[in-house]
């Protein structure tokens, strides 16, 4: 049996990349920007906290880069 990569910052990124291609795609209303303010932070904010956890040196600065 094969073992399955699990590449989490890959699948992250292409997250991100697919969260921006949705957003262009919505109207340019006053609701259409709201939901797109909204939809760019938090769907593109996993993967650079990602990397700042799997940067931590210790779970001290693990907890501290979380703040």
């Amino acid at each position: 049996m094969k073992k399955q990569t699990y590449d989490l910052e890959e699948r992250l990124l292409e997250y991100s990349v697919r969260i921006i291609k949705i957003v262009e795609q919505l109207p340019n209303t006053k609701a259409g920007n709201h939901v797109v303010g909204q939809l760019l932070r938090s769907g593109t904010s996993p993967y650079p906290n990602h990397g700042e956890a799997q940067a931590a040196e210790s779970p001290k600065d693990f907890i501290h880069n979380k703040c």
